[in-house]
């Protein structure tokens, strides 16, 4: 039995046309790299990483809404931070997100993002497929 894939994007949300916010395929959402970027724009929230990150976290819980999955269905979660010296204030955004039973995570510093933004966000979620399609 085949499994249609579906691309997903979510209204409000600026993207760049050359992928979607995300991509369910069964019983998986995958999730995007997502930015720190206020609604509707690709301008970044001010502050740096830790607001960034929770920004960035609230676009991928629209997104995962859009699937018809939560961040309580994210599985596994990667994390791009332009300065690991500033991981203490992702890790707290984070943690506020995700509370006391967060999600398997890694973490990778890399040396530029897309827009000059601090931290870039992507996951996988499981969502069950009797929940039927987003």
């Amino acid at each position: 039995m085949t499994t249609a894939i579906e691309k997903l994007n979510v209204s409000g949300l600026g993207r760049l046309p050359a992928f979607c916010h995300a991509t369910v395929a069964g019983d998986f959402v995958f999730v995007s790299g997502t930015l720190g970027t206020r609604a509707d724009s690709f301008e970044l929230v001010e502050g740096g990483t830790g607001p960034q990150t929770a920004q960035t976290l609230e676009n991928i819980a629209r997104i995962l809404a859009g699937a018809r999955a939560g961040k309580q269905d994210v599985v596994k979660v990667n994390v791009f931070l332009t300065d690991m010296a500033t991981f203490p204030e992702m890790n707290e955004a984070y943690l506020a997100f995700f509370g006391d039973d967060p999600p398997a995570r890694i973490t990778v510093g890399c040396s530029a993002l897309a827009i000059g933004a601090a931290v870039e966000i992507d996951c996988i979620a499981y969502r069950p497929e009797e929940l039927g399609p987003p």
